[in-house]
């Protein structure tokens, strides 16, 4: 399977790591990147065949990866257009839909899917879908890639990833938010940075690790946390009071309005 990505930022990078940890060749790999420096350091880095814009190498692609902003996919997508033999065109994009995609590539061999930024360490989870047209071998191509570095979960209905681009594209992003805001509380209690950053990111990841092993749910964790009257207690009643979940919800919402109108 030769694969060819339109863009080669973060999450292409991430993809590229994982797909020759899981096998792949470097030489079945090929990068549009039109930043030289970046380039230059994807070359070095992955052993990957790397180009500054789209010609005839394209027809020997089994797959493309749209991976480039949704402001720019229109654009990239028209340049491509002549290049392509019949690829399985894989999209990254928020927001753009995988009809709107099929339109300008005129080609109905579309996956659209949304990974996550802890791909980076093969730790991610993609949503994914597929027009109708996408065959089961089109589809497993999409898959054994989005797979290289983490979970998938696939969906039937499309309007569905802009939720996933709210909730788990987004979402390290508040993570890293609420770690933030753990390490200055700790140091505002007394711990130096190394200390504050320690506690705050080791009880995240614990926390995180044991809900995503145990078979009760997060609510029932929570509960074993906390003691009636106890300082768990204290902090929770603290984070009702100001609507901390209704905070996040919003927050999500707002995510989700937002790749909706970029899809629009």
């Amino acid at each position: 399977m030769k694969v060819a990505f339109v863009g080669g930022g973060n999450m292409a990078s991430a993809l590229i790591g994982g797909m020759l940890q899981a096998g792949f060749n470097a030489s079945d790999i090929d990068v549009i990147e039109i930043d030289s420096q970046r380039a230059d350091e994807l070359g070095r880095r992955f052993g990957v065949s790397v180009h500054a814009s789209c010609d005839a190498w394209l027809q020997a692609s089994d797959v493309v990866v749209l991976a480039v902003k949704p402001q720019q996919i229109k654009q990239a997508a028209i340049e491509l257009r002549p290049h392509l033999r019949q690829p399985l065109l894989l999209s990254i994009a928020a927001g753009v839909q995988a009809r709107t995609i099929a339109g300008w590539l005129d080609t109905f061999t579309v996956v659209r899917a949304m990974p996550n930024l802890p791909a980076l360490i093969r730790a991610g989870i993609t949503g994914a879908v597929a027009l109708p047209q996408v065959s089961a071998e089109h589809k497993a191509f999409a898959d054994r890639i989005l797979g290289a570095v983490g979970a998938v979960i696939w969906l039937d209905n499309e309007a569905l990833l802009d939720g996933v681009t709210a909730l788990s594209g987004s979402g390290p992003a508040y993570v890293f938010y609420f770690i933030e805001a753990m390490q200055v509380a700790a140091r505002a209690l007394g711990f130096d940075e190394a200390q504050a950053r320690a506690l705050a990111v080791h009880t995240f990841t614990g926390a995180a690790q044991l809900a995503a092993q145990s078979e009760e749910s997060a609510g029932v964790l929570r509960e074993k946390v906390t003691s009636k009257g106890g300082t768990t207690a204290a902090a929770l009643a603290s984070f009702d009071h100001d609507r901390v979940d209704q905070a996040i919800a919003r927050a999500i919402n707002a995510a989700a309005a937002r790749a909706r109108e970029l899809g629009s």
